[in-house]
């Protein structure tokens, strides 16, 4: 005996006394080497029954040594059961040489070898081993292209998947139900679903796992697909077949992409029938999943609470699905019972709490899940370090938001987004730019959510044009023009700036336009007062055959206001009740304004008594109605009514009764709504507020009042409309004196602007000062001011 194996003879005495006696007497034997070599299949035999007593890596190992010393290394037995056990110790990598030694003609143990480096996640290890097999020409074992095939799905490798589907065909295979639905899983991984459509077509002998496999590939792939499933289920039951619960969490899942709850029930329904699932956590979490996608949340309560054991998984499922309806307090009370009934909180639903609080705004909660998320030592990945990131963004913490990310070294498009979003709703819109600009620097590519979000930022930005066209030769190069969500939020930013030009190329450029690209280029061209091109495009956008929404009528509304035109406002109306969107509020409101603005007062009123609920633009706008056409007292009345109704004003309700009253000549009460509003209503007097009540005193030739409330303007407000509204009452009540002092004040406010010269030039002519007339034109046209001419709109219907 050689002093190798007297060592590892006495390491196994020492380690596993046991495993080492038996060992012990093969080394100890008196058989002589020629009597050892006829006695091999025995001593393999004995091998393979001592490596099921290995309990410890270290003995395994020795007994690996001691099967080498004795050369029986290239016993398949023996190799079979070494790759079972190091299998179990997970250690494939460290024992790959062992392998190759055991490694021989035999298919199935090569099969064996590659089943188990796939289980150990050795993806490129099993197809090395696939293509050594291959190169020794000894056939192939479907186990070997199943696997081979998962391992192409998991390293991305479709060329690979393609030429082991080419030794499936070869080797007869293809056509195997096994190998078949490993090539449709491979093929719907890749997203090649007619690929996968033909294979199962050529699988002649299909059962439920070709059947299933396909199903689910629809089912991953999703769209116009998800009917196809639904189809492939059809057959399966023509064919005989049942469909099992892999079938129905697959068919759920496709109920769910196109959000019917109607074959979601059916599937249930046949679940219950058929007795499947009903204690399996897989399905009735896909069941949850199904009903909160489909806007049932409380079908999904009702599958969870009927469970026999509620785990991690299903009450993430739950939660998951209140926060994507939009159901941010139901989620937090579910993720709160989840926290009393100590189930384990992985990231998962540390994320859902977190997002929960993000939707609320629930700043000291959402601290209360990062300071157990630091206490126990949780480690997040990027997901739950976006998730934080949101939350303090979302709840108006700005600086948690920054310190969490900043602090973050690998940082993906997700984050970015988030932080960039969070700076833009905490009014931070040049920080934001900045952190658009240190994804360069950091080498994260934008993507569409961050070109979108972006011109957002630069579209309500002043003084920012060429940041905005930078950022459109950006999306030009990278060819982000051709998305429709980005050019949409284009279009609005040029139309924002005024530059309609520039909007309406955006515009004829997008292949595919949706209701959105018309809306964003008519509310462009409404906002420019170009109402007859906003027209136009609406009358484009039918015979495209889009379909308006609310905000695409409100534009025309609008245009039509603004054209004057009664006869189209009146269609748009009937039309609106012919696709049921009558009873949209900002609809409401905006018929509300074009009916009173052109006399139909009565029209108006009908439409706000007949609405289902007044909210506060509501009563705005018809208490503008009525101040609009004179009649102050009904606008009162409606203030008082709406009070009566517990809708409390805003300043926008302030200003239309304030105006109200000043076209009615109602003084007293106008006074006494203006004196009382800080006090009684808690809003601060805007210029708008002290240029309705100067209108009033000068109504009614209060002009000195007038005046002097003029000097309690704040400084920071620009004064010019409300001086020229006094300059107008004292033209009108010929008091020079006080108008003289309105019209130095007006120039000094704005001196290049022509209406205000022609203001303080009409008071002179009215005061038969013909020399201050030609003092002003002098320096009216030295500074090249021009009077824009007026127009007026008659409407012949």
């Amino acid at each position: 005996m050689s002093s190798i194996s007297r060592g590892i003879a006495k390491s196994l005495e020492k380690s596993y006394p046991v495993l080492s006696r038996k060992i012990h007497s093969l080394y100890f034997s008196n058989l002589t080497p020629k009597q050892r070599s006829s006695d091999s299949s025995a001593s393999a035999a004995r091998f393979a029954s001592y490596l099921d007593d290995c309990l410890d890596l270290s003995s395994l190992e020795k007994l690996h040594a001691c099967m080498i010393v004795r050369g029986l290394e290239q016993n398949s037995v023996l190799g079979f059961g070494a790759l079972c056990t190091f299998e179990n110790f997970n250690i494939y990598t460290e024992s790959r040489s062992g392998f190759n030694k055991f490694i021989n003609g035999d298919v199935p143990l090569w099969s064996s070898i590659i089943v188990a480096y796939f289980r150990a996640s050795e993806y490129g290890i099993v197809l090395r081993f696939y293509v050594a097999l291959r190169q020794k020409y000894i056939g192939i074992h479907n186990a070997a292209i199943t696997f081979g095939l998962k391992s192409c799905v998991e390293l991305r490798s479709s060329d690979f998947g393609r030429n082991v589907h080419a030794d499936a065909f070869k080797f007869g295979l293809s056509n195997d139900r096994y190998v078949g639905s490993s090539l449709i899983g491979f093929y719907s991984k890749c997203d090649l679903i007619r690929e996968a459509a033909r294979v199962f077509d050529e699988i002649t002998d299909r059962d439920v796992v070709a059947y299933t496999s396909m199903i689910a590939g629809y089912a991953q792939l999703g769209g116009h697909c998800v009917f196809k499933a639904f189809a492939v289920a059809r057959d399966m039951q023509r064919s005989g077949f049942e469909p099992n619960r892999v079938t129905l969490v697959s068919l759920l899942q496709c109920a769910s992409r196109v959000v019917s709850v109607k074959k979601g029930k059916m599937i249930h329904g046949y679940a219950i029938r058929r007795g499947i699932g009903g204690l399996d956590e897989v399905f009735e979490t896909s069941l949850i999943d199904m009903y909160v996608k489909c806007s049932h949340p409380h079908w999904a309560t009702v599958v969870f609470d009927t469970m026999d054991k509620q785990s991690v998984g299903s009450w993430n499922a739950l939660i998951t699905g209140h926060l994507r309806v939009g159901r941010q307090l139901d989620a937090l009370n579910l993720f709160q019972q989840m926290v009393r009934e100590n189930c384990g909180l992985d990231s998962i639903a540390l994320v859902n709490g977190l997002s929960s609080c993000a939707g609320l705004g629930y700043l000291l909660l959402g601290k209360s899940i990062h300071c157990f998320i630091v206490r126990k030592g949780v480690h997040f990945d990027l997901v739950g370090v976006t998730a934080l990131v949101d939350m303090y963004s979302k709840c108006k913490h700005i600086r948690g938001a920054m310190d969490i990310f900043y602090k973050t070294k690998v940082k993906d498009h997700i984050l970015f987004n988030v932080m960039i979003a969070g700076y833009l709703d905490s009014g931070f819109v040049l920080r934001a730019l900045e952190t658009f600009q240190e994804m360069f620097t950091e080498f994260v590519r934008p993507n569409a959510s961050t070109i979108i979000i972006v011109l957002s930022a630069v579209s309500n930005t002043d003084g920012d044009k060429r940041k905005g066209q930078s950022i459109h030769g950006y999306i030009f190069r990278h060819g982000f023009e051709g998305d429709t969500e980005v050019a949409n939020q284009l279009i609005n930013m040029y139309a924002k700036w005024g530059v309609i030009e520039i909007a309406r190329n955006v515009f004829e450029r997008i292949n595919n336009k949706d209701s959105v690209s018309f809306t964003s280029i008519i509310t462009g061209y409404v906002n420019l007062g170009l109402s007859n091109a906003a027209v136009a495009l609406f009358r484009l956008m039918l015979r495209e055959n889009l379909s308006p929404d609310c905000v695409t009528f409100t534009g025309l509304l609008q245009a039509l206001n603004q054209l004057g035109s009664v006869v189209f406002i009146r269609e748009v109306h009937g039309h609106l009740y012919r696709v049921f969107l009558e009873n949209d509020v900002v609809l409401k409101n905006s018929l509300i304004t074009a009916y009173s603005k052109w006399g139909k007062l009565e029209m108006a009123c009908n439409l706000f008594e007949n609405m289902a609920r007044h909210d506060l633009s509501s009563w705005n706008t018809i208490i503008a109605a009525y101040g609009m056409n004179g009649n102050g007292i009904k606008a009162l009345e409606l203030f008082s009514r709406m009070k009566e109704e517990k809708v409390y004003p805003d300043e926008t309700t302030i200003k239309s009764v304030l105006s109200a009253c000043s076209h009615s000549g109602l003084v007293t009460e106008g006074l006494h709504i203006f004196n009382t509003m800080i006090e009684e209503y808690g809003i601060m007097p805007s210029k708008e507020h002290y240029g309705c009540v100067v209108d009033l005193l000068g109504r009614i030739g209060e002009l000195e009042e007038a005046y002097n409330l003029l000097k309690c303007v704040p400084l920071s407000q620009k004064k010019t409309s409300i001086l020229g509204a006094l300059l107008g009452a004292c033209r009108v009540h010929g008091n020079l004196e006080i108008g003289e002092k309105v019209g130095k004040w007006i120039l000094d406010e704005d001196s290049c602007d022509a209406s205000a010269y022609c203001s303080v030039s009409n008071l002179y002519a009215g005061g038969w000062k013909w020399d201050k007339v030609a003092d002003l034109g002098a320096v009216a046209k030295s500074k090249g001011l021009k009077r824009t001419p007026g127009y007026s709109l008659v409407s012949l219907s």
